[in-house]
């Protein structure tokens, strides 16, 4: 389709429908009043974000509008324990209302993964002092901060391919010094507190440390990315920055969590139920687009041709099969709590499925709607770029495929 004033305009009104109809809808994934509540707030805050995501986009400016429409809603404690004043969501509930807000903007939905899954994760393992963890609750309920966990580095890459962190920490008089660059860091333009991880000076031991940001901390803005270019992903430099020793997590002489093992790993599903999310923003789009735009080559709309039929058709069984693994998995471990730890290759799997199925569906949109899909005046071209970001996300592809291929060669 050549780029006309018209289809300029063609366009722009898809755009605005896309965010006006993001309110809730008939969608079997949702099976009761709870999970309908919270997929509306999902609806409605993902409504508000989608006018400003293009903007943000461009400027790479972190939404900081976004983030207060987050805390009003009372997002930010989806996840905190029921007992501490938060909503306890489950791994399912988490990932019906990621998939739906990153449908309005998917820097954000990533963004605000973090700190869900950074509250799901601590409430599952119990891994902090209590007094520590129910402190941190409930300054997210009364205060609505956030909190993420910066662990990746530059010399050290992804924190899961087990590089040892350079950041260090030096022991002085009642805690301990860190020294260090961390980079990924999401969420930094607004965290007040976060955990940093950091080898022990003289020793081959890695701790963890709660820190505020204080004397000692810079944000560098370094965040500049093909995709995803709204999450505040900055390096955070420490400079001596002192952690008294009450906020150590692990400290050099833990010999073991401050609670039994508990599988945490559905926190992660935040990952593929946003990209999912985007996907079908992008479907949603291209749908709009083909049942509405008719050349004047034709008598009827594209949707009626079938080359356009079978690339709508790619785009549902992608989505669909990506929908029902991924909130198949989610149920599956809710429900079976003693058999989770056999669970992490299939959360791997979903995160692998739902990344490269996000994948292909914006590049069917993209066919479906041509050359105007390349605009950056609509949403699909961002889209495109955000999805590919899944790629870099934990779990890795390869790690995936190996997982899978191990278990099955350790079949008897």
């Amino acid at each position: 389709m050549p780029y006309t004033v018209t289809g300029h305009l063609i366009l722009h009104e898809f755009a605005g429908k896309a965010a006006e109809n993001m309110t809730p809808s008939m969608d079997p994934y949702i099976r009761n009043e709870r999970e309908a509540a919270i997929a509306e707030r999902a609806d409605r805050l993902a409504a508000r974000f989608a006018p400003r995501a293009a903007e943000h986009d461009r400027e790479g400016s972190f939404p900081f509008e976004n983030f207060e429409d987050l805390k009003q809603s009372g997002y930010l404690k989806l996840t905190v324990p029921e007992a501490y004043g938060g909503e306890e969501a489950s791994a399912y509930e988490l990932v019906l209302s990621q998939e739906r807000l990153a449908r309005g903007d998917g820097s954000t939905a990533l963004a605000v993964g973090w700190h869900v899954h950074t509250l799901m994760k601590l409430r599952l393992s119990r891994s902090w002092p209590e007094p520590l963890f129910v402190r941190l609750c409930q300054d997210i309920v009364r205060d609505g901060i956030v909190i993420n966990e910066l662990a990746s580095e530059p010399a050290t890459g992804s924190p899961t391919r087990g590089g040892r962190p350079e950041t260090t920490a030096r022991r002085t008089d009642g805690g301990w010094l860190l020294t260090g660059r961390k980079t990924f860091s999401t969420l930094s333009p607004i965290l007040e507190r976060f955990t940093v991880t950091a080898g022990f000076e003289g020793s081959g031991k890695v701790g963890s440390f709660l820190v505020h940001r204080g004397p000692g901390v810079q944000v560098e803005e370094t965040w500049n990315t093909l995709g995803m270019r709204s999450t505040g992903s900055h390096d955070v430099v420490l400079s001596d920055v002192f952690v008294p020793d009450e906020e150590t997590i692990v400290g050099l002489d833990s010999a073991s969590p401050a609670a039994p093992f508990a599988p945490t790993e559905a926190s992660m599903l935040h990952i593929p139920a946003c990209y999912i999310g985007i996907a079908w923003a992008a479907r949603d789009f291209a749908l709009e687009f083909a049942r509405s735009h008719k050349p004047n080559s034709l008598t009827v709309p594209i949707a009626e041709l079938p080359n356009i039929k079978r690339q709508l058709g790619l785009i549902e069984a992608d989505w669909l099969a990506a929908r029902s693994y991924l909130y198949g998995i989610a149920d599956r471990w809710d429900r079976d709590e003693q058999g989770r730890a056999e669970l992490k290759t299939e959360l791997g799997l979903a995160k692998y499925i739902a990344t490269n199925a996000a994948i292909s569906i914006v590049d069917q949109a993209m066919r479906i709607v041509g050359g105007l899909s390349l605009s950056r005046s609509y949403p699909l071209e961002r889209m495109y770029r955000d999805v590919r970001a899944g790629l870099h996300n934990p779990p890795m592809d390869d790690v995936v495929l190996t997982n899978l291929a191990n278990r099955a060669l350790a079949e008897s």
